[in-house]
């Protein structure tokens, strides 16, 4: 019984862990379209790649959060005190890069909300 969890939980991280890998590589993906377009029209040169970046960063931000997820399963099947603590240091990394992201989308974001809701 305990083997059939653990090859559950096994195939269950490495769907989680390809699903964030999809969420980043179509983040990336968007980010460059959108990145081409607003190199096309005219504007603001420095405002449009932080839109960009903002959006960017929202998919980043999934897909972080889909890793550590995928990262908690896997200490539910980790044999020894080896396997947890390196999952541990992963998860705090991610958790790391998660919390300053979403500090610099946020940082970013607030000029670009506060400009976009006053009237021209």
């Amino acid at each position: 019984m305990e083997e059939l969890f653990k090859d559950i939980a096994a195939r269950v991280a490495l769907g989680v862990e390809l699903l964030a890998a999809a969420i980043i590589a179509f983040g990336t993906v968007h980010a460059l379209v959108l990145l081409i377009i607003t190199r096309a029209t005219e504007g603001d040169p420095f405002r449009r790649p932080r839109l960009v970046f903002l959006r960017f960063g929202g998919w980043l931000m999934l897909g972080l959060e889909f890793e550590l997820a995928a990262d908690i399963v896997r200490s539910a099947i980790s044999p020894g005190w080896k396997e947890i603590g390196q999952l541990a240091a992963i998860a705090a990394i991610r958790t790391f890069l998660n919390y300053f992201l979403g500090r610099d989308v946020k940082e970013f974001g607030e000029p670009l909300m506060t400009e976009a809701r006053q009237p021209e």
